[in-house]
């Protein structure tokens, strides 16, 4: 295990992104405790308020993001002990953010809605590339170039542009987490290049317009993913990130007022 860790994580230099990873991922679990707790009225803990203001915790995520990125940026050694520091409070600010990013993204306190869960998903793909990326997967497929294609800079810039072809296409075939994550599984990206677009996408808008069959096999194909994979979809989300509310909110929310208490 000790002569693994050498040569996968201390050799390449990527002690600083493991620690940031697991900070991210141990605060965002943290967090998400925390807040569960106080939505239920347990434990010690409670909304931190300033002058009848509710700070959210995206408030001092952003300042250890910032903190860790220049820091990180900064630090001369990659190994180093300053740069070990950095990588931990990037890791814990990025946690502390994107367990939020449906309220940036709605600019609305979002927290325990529907909408919220979009904090869940996003939390769980930054964490799946991360540990592709510490896997040793390069962006776009290069790491399945041999030294020689690695040295002939044609077949190197012509694999980066198939790639990010087929990821472009993910993308607009409205397969965004296929897209992501095919930067670094081309395999992937590919699949989703090949198969039906989703019904709403602009690729089905422009080029479904006038194929009836292909738009109607496309809305099946969507119909049946969706009904398979929306439930255990939403029951890991409820199990990592907890259930949202299910009923609307009994009156407008005033200043200060958050969901979390609820």
């Amino acid at each position: 295990m000790g002569h693994w860790f050498y040569r996968n994580i201390l050799e390449p230099g990527k002690l600083p992104l493991l620690l940031a990873l697991a900070s991210f991922v141990l605060t965002f679990l943290i967090t998400r405790i925390v807040t569960r707790m106080i939505r239920a009225g347990k434990g010690p803990f409670g909304n931190v308020r300033a002058g009848g203001l509710h700070i959210h915790h995206v408030v001092p995520g952003v300042v250890l993001t910032v903190i860790g990125g220049f820091g990180s940026v900064a630090s001369s050694q990659h190994t180093g002990a300053g740069t070990v520091v950095f990588a931990v409070v990037f890791g814990v600010g990025a946690g502390l953010v994107l367990d939020e990013f449906a309220l940036i993204l709605h600019l609305d306190d979002v927290y325990w809605t529907e909408e919220g869960r979009k904090s869940v998903e996003v939390v769980v793909l930054t964490t799946a590339l991360l540990l592709l990326a510490l896997g040793g997967f390069a962006p776009l497929g290069v790491n399945d170039l041999s030294e020689e294609e690695r040295d002939d800079r044609r077949a190197f810039l012509l694999t980066l542009a198939v790639n990010f072809m087929f990821v472009l296409i993910s993308l607009f075939k409205g397969k965004p987490r296929m897209a992501i994550i095919g930067t670094l599984v081309p395999f992937v990206a590919i699949v989703g290049a090949l198969r039906l677009a989703r019904p709403t996408s602009p690729w089905a808008r422009r080029l479904y317009r006038h194929r009836p069959r292909s738009r109607a096999r496309a809305m099946l194909r969507a119909f049946r993913h969706d009904r398979r994979w929306s439930g255990p979809r939403r029951k890991i989300q409820d199990l990592i990130g907890g259930a949202p509310d299910r009923l609307p909110a009994a009156g407008p929310a005033g200043p200060g007022r958050d969901r979390e208490t609820r």
